[in-house]
């Protein structure tokens, strides 16, 4: 049984030019001790997606239907007060900014001990203070002792970094979702930071969704990569499958923009046009305006997923089994 398993999930947004449908029907699953990323533009969806597994989504949003079915547990039923129990020990988070998620008025001690101390009530406070400098050490501070009595702003950026990963990971979740934890960090720290996650993740056989803009910033990181665009998946396969097979247009899109070291005297190619807006309803593919290979039956019908080989799934009307390109094929050419 997989650990993850979400079926047809639509969340919508009530604003004051109408509702936007930002997450539009979609179904993943994965595996216990799998990284998977999630990919896209801003916009796409891949944050309210994040958000809706916690069910932490704005006020003005709502979960129009779906399932959220996590380690026998269906999140979406789940009270208010039985969500804080999950919270933080079963499903945990690493936020994009780690300047505004601590609290700058209360030592790092004291913000990893608040964890500990509501989910883990049978650790007595030597235990709790072992417990926090073992996961400092963890995440590669030093001084994890003086760590301990700092307030965020005497840290560096990296450094607060790892304090959140230190924090989501104390409980020992079964998963911890990484929503942009590179954001505002130099690119050397970056790589520190994803390299982290996956060490320490692997090592607590805790499965990870990651999400990202960058497509380069999973290639050796991920084990499947679910590519979002206007609130959908569009493609979803193993990594070495997007990369080097993708099948929807927009992947080869975001490929084709990434810059490459054996390329270098080449420009770089951007997708043409911008993100769909989502307070319109839309019967064709989402993609139509912005594709190259579009066609009549894409303006007219939204795409089916297809599966061109086992574990590779794509919502495009080219692997339609009667379509034949102009070089009497099908796929990305």
């Amino acid at each position: 049984m997989s650990l993850l398993d979400v079926r047809d999930l639509k969340v919508t947004f009530s604003t004051k030019f109408g509702q936007v449908n930002a997450v539009n029907h979609i179904s993943f699953s994965m595996e216990e001790a799998e990284i998977l990323a999630v990919v896209g533009e801003s916009g796409s969806g891949k944050s309210v997606t994040a958000m809706s597994l916690l069910r932490l989504i704005a006020k003005n949003g709502r979960m129009v239907s779906g399932e959220i079915n996590f380690d026998g547990m269906n999140l979406a039923a789940l009270t208010e007060q039985e969500m804080k129990r999950v919270r933080g020990a079963a499903v945990s988070m690493i936020f994009q900014d780690p300047m505004s998620c601590l609290n700058p008025v209360f030592t790092i001690g004291y913000q990893m001990e608040e964890a500990l101390r509501f989910h883990k009530k049978e650790l007595g406070a030597a235990q709790r203070r072992v417990r926090m400098i073992e996961m400092l050490e963890k995440v590669k501070m030093s001084n994890p002792e003086q760590r301990l009595k700092q307030y965020p702003h005497e840290l560096s950026g990296g450094m607060r970094q790892r304090v959140m990963i230190a924090i989501s990971l104390l409980c020992q979740p079964k998963l911890l979702i990484a929503d942009e934890p590179t954001t505002a960090l130099d690119v050397t720290i970056q790589a520190q930071i994803m390299s982290l996650i996956k060490e320490l993740c692997t090592e607590l056989g805790t499965s990870v969704i990651l999400i990202t803009h960058n497509l380069g910033v999973v290639a050796g990181m991920a084990d499947k990569v679910m590519v979002m665009y206007g609130g959908e998946i569009v493609e979803a396969a193993p990594v070495d499958d997007v990369f080097y097979r993708p099948e929807h247009p927009y992947t080869a899109g975001l490929l084709k923009a990434l810059p490459k070291a054996d390329r270098r005297d080449e420009a770089l190619e951007s997708i043409p046009g911008s993100a769909p807006d989502l307070l319109l309803e839309r019967k064709g593919c989402m993609y139509f305006e912005r594709c190259p290979y579009a066609m009549e039956c894409c303006r007219d019908g939204s795409p089916p997923h297809y599966q061109p080989k086992q574990g590779h799934d794509v919502k495009c009307w080219r692997l339609h089994p009667d379509f034949i390109d102009e070089f009497g094929q099908g796929g990305i050419a």
